[in-house]
């Protein structure tokens, strides 16, 4: 009997579907099977070989094709059909993409399991819309958070408020749906002066940024999903650096 297959785990990068890596490239033109999610570029999916089995196992908010249980499932079931498996996450899997869970788990049953980084979209954006966070003079220290946990729950304000504080920049992902009470305690911790911008849809033909004070930004922005935050020096600079107006 053949043993187990094999499950890449590869990140697909932030949207724009030339960011993907070179390996990752090569593991998705020759998997038998490709588990990809929501954010996944579809033009990466015609690079899937000819009789590869495309299965989307994408998750809105609110909206879950397949729970997390299930997609750790279906990987299995397929390494054990003696297949190589991509597991084409959008951005960097082990950024806030629960790809440490399924190599964990397809690990712990004896299938391999190889993860592959992405680019995730907070680098991305900050390329995209020039938001250095790890300029000199300006943020030498900055935080990445998420604005969502597992299951929904928001995080906690305090963490975010202690984030904020100890950081000279700090950018947060899964932030739509939050962007008024992230911006607003920004205002409260920083002052309502604060540089802030939003980017929604960063690295795609929708890419959008939006720039201003967090107080004002607070009271006005409704941003689409997906979305990122990023308060303090990475939009200090470019506010003192480019014109406003350059997106």
């Amino acid at each position: 009997m053949a043993g187990p297959g094999r499950v890449y785990i590869v990140g697909a990068g932030p949207g724009d579907p030339e960011l993907i890596t070179v390996k990752g490239l090569r593991l998705l033109r020759s998997a038998d099977a490709v588990v990809y999610d929501r954010l996944v570029p579809g033009e990466l999916l015609g690079e899937a070989k000819r009789g590869a089995r495309l299965v989307y196992a994408g998750k809105a908010p609110g909206r879950h094709a397949m729970s997390q249980d299930e997609i750790n499932r279906l990987l299995e079931g397929l390494a054990r059909e003696g297949l190589v498996v991509v597991r084409l996450h959008g951005g960097d899997p082990l950024t806030f993409g629960r790809g440490e869970e399924e190599c964990a788990y397809l690990l712990s049953r004896g299938i391999p399991c190889e993860v592959v980084p992405g680019i995730p979209s907070y680098v991305a954006a900050s390329a995209e819309h020039l938001l250095p966070l790890g300029s000199r003079g300006y943020s030498r220290v900055y935080t990445v958070a998420t604005g969502t946990l597992a299951g929904g729950t928001p995080l906690p304000r305090e963490r975010l408020e202690a984030a904020m504080r100890a950081s000279d920049s700090l950018v947060v992902l899964m932030a739509a749906s939050r962007a008024a009470e992230i911006l607003g305690l920004a205002a409260e911790t920083l002052g309502p002066q604060a540089p802030a911008a939003i980017v929604e849809s960063a690295s795609t033909p929708k890419s959008k940024l939006t720039l201003g004070p967090a107080g004002e930004l607070a009271a006005t922005a409704k941003p689409r999903p997906p979305a990122l935050i990023y308060i303090g020096g990475a939009v200090r600079w470019r506010l003192d650096t480019l014109p406003t107006g350059r997106s």
